[in-house]
């Protein structure tokens, strides 16, 4: 049942897309009015492997803007968006990074993985070009040596001092991080140290690290289990996220999970089933169903015009591309590589539909709005 529905996702995505749920490389191609300028976006994603779910969901948001962008027929430039598979894999993406910088995009956009993000942001720096909302980037391309980066998301640091002080809060102080033996998972448990040292805690009680996207977590459940942490915040994609949070139970933990945004809740909740009841997950853009904030009405309408289903990634998706298309109605038609950067700085504070972003946030900034949110057994979400 878990695997048909997971696959059901996959489709769905890939069908938004107009691709196979299997494609491995691909491009969707806006045509310009005739005579008229492209803008051409350069994304790595990873459509297969084992970030595919969140992969999907994110450039199908993201080209659910660009084309109701070009369908308005109202801004200076038309954008050309073209997509690649990196498979989660960091080598493919910094080719594909370079690739599209190679073949023309004007800027890169979206890749998906802190060391794939960490390599199209070098890849970009070294052509002058922008690499904007890159999704689980290192905190590290937050600062100042790095101004062609532009961040839709918060960072990991963000989203580790809100569930630390949360913990804090509630009198749970026992922490031990769970991570994928990677960039990603390595970041997040500097992150959760970090915070902990900031709101003046002891350190982690234990911290494991398992292989990426694998479910041999046992070593990791031992080592964790011993420390008798009253929660374990993970580092993790949901394969793994799942298999650890289910052998933990099984060995009579009953203790809370908290997860970074980048686990992918939809996934994580076909992979988890029911067993998902009480789990934590940081969320980094509003409900993707909360009508009553104008840029999801404007996301579900796009969606209803599709064969997409609504979710948080896809949402992320299709905020970062109205972002750019912003970026793109105020420079006007002359914009290159520079002008965009300029533009996109000098969009600030901005607010993208009662959805306010901060483009050039430091590592941690108290405006980002960061939700706390538990899945009930039936799905539902609740903050």
């Amino acid at each position: 049942m878990h695997s048909a529905r997971r696959r059901n996702l996959l489709i769905n995505a890939a069908a938004g897309l107009g691709l196979s749920a299997l494609g491995a490389g691909w491009s969707t191609v806006a045509l310009a009015a005739p005579g008229g300028r492209k803008l051409v976006i350069g994304q790595s994603v990873p459509l297969t492997g084992a970030a595919s779910e969140i992969g999907l969901a994110f450039a199908a948001g993201a080209k659910l803007y660009v084309d109701a962008f070009n369908e308005k027929k109202d801004a200076p430039l038309e954008l050309e968006l073209r997509q690649l598979d990196d498979g989660y894999d960091p080598a493919r993406a910094a080719a594909n990074a370079k690739k599209l910088l190679a073949d023309g995009a004007d800027l890169l956009f979206g890749f998906v993985g802190t060391a794939s993000c960490s390599a199209a942001a070098a890849a970009a720096k070294e052509q002058g070009a922008v690499l904007l909302a890159p999704f689980a980037a290192a905190d590290s391309l937050r600062d100042a040596s790095n101004p062609q980066v532009f961040h839709v998301r918060p960072g990991m640091a963000d989203e580790a001092f809100k569930m630390v002080q949360h913990c804090a809060t509630i009198g749970h102080t026992r922490i031990a991080v769970l991570g994928e033996d990677d960039a990603m998972g390595r970041a997040g448990l500097a992150a959760v140290e970090q915070a902990m040292k900031e709101l003046k805690l002891a350190p982690p009680v234990a911290s494991a690290f398992v292989p990426v996207n694998s479910t041999k977590v046992d070593a990791a459940v031992a080592a964790i289990s011993a420390s008798k942490p009253q929660v374990v915040i993970q580092a993790s994609l949901f394969n793994t996220t799942a298999a650890f949070i289910r052998a933990m139970r099984k060995g009579g933990y009953g203790g809370t999970f908290m997860n970074f945004s980048v686990v992918g809740m939809d996934p994580l909740f076909v992979a988890l089933g029911k067993d998902i009841r009480g789990v934590v997950i940081s969320q980094v853009v509003p409900s993707p169903r909360s009508a009553a904030i104008p840029i999801v009405r404007e996301y579900l309408a796009a969606i209803d015009n599709s064969d997409q289903s609504p979710s948080y990634e896809s949402l992320e998706g299709f905020i970062a591309a109205k972002t750019l298309g912003e970026a793109v109605r105020r420079a006007g038609p002359g914009l290159n590589r520079a002008g965009l950067q300029k533009a996109l700085a000098g969009l600030g504070d901005f607010d993208v539909g009662g959805f306010r972003l901060h483009l050039r946030a430091g590592v941690r900034d108290p405006a980002w709005t960061i939700d706390l949110v538990t899945v009930t057994a039936d799905g539902r979400v609740i903050r």
